[in-house]
């Protein structure tokens, strides 16, 4: 996909469920673009920051969207390994 447009996400914390579910509908909708989400802020990695990341992974890519996660910490790139998610970064 090439796009001129870049869409960029900065998450400073797990978001609610409301909150991923407009950025999630917003993606699902918006014209593709490329998608940048800054994740360094999320703080812990558990599960919720997984499923978050999951999400958001599927709502960009419905939306012809190409996702790219930045600034993950090591915490969190072996959460998402060891989920088999290493590839979403």
């Amino acid at each position: 996909m090439e796009s001129s447009r870049t869409i960029e996400l900065r998450l400073t914390g797990p978001p609610a469920p409301d909150d991923l579910g407009r950025i999630c509908a917003f993606l699902e909708t918006a014209e593709p673009a490329d998608v940048v989400c800054d994740v360094g802020g999320l703080g812990r990695a558990d599960l919720v920051v997984v499923d978050a990341l999951a999400r958001l992974r599927l709502a960009a890519g419905r939306g012809g969207h190409r996702l790219v996660f930045q600034g993950a910490g090591p915490e969190l790139r072996g959460v998402l390994d060891l989920v088999g998610l290493g590839g979403l970064l």
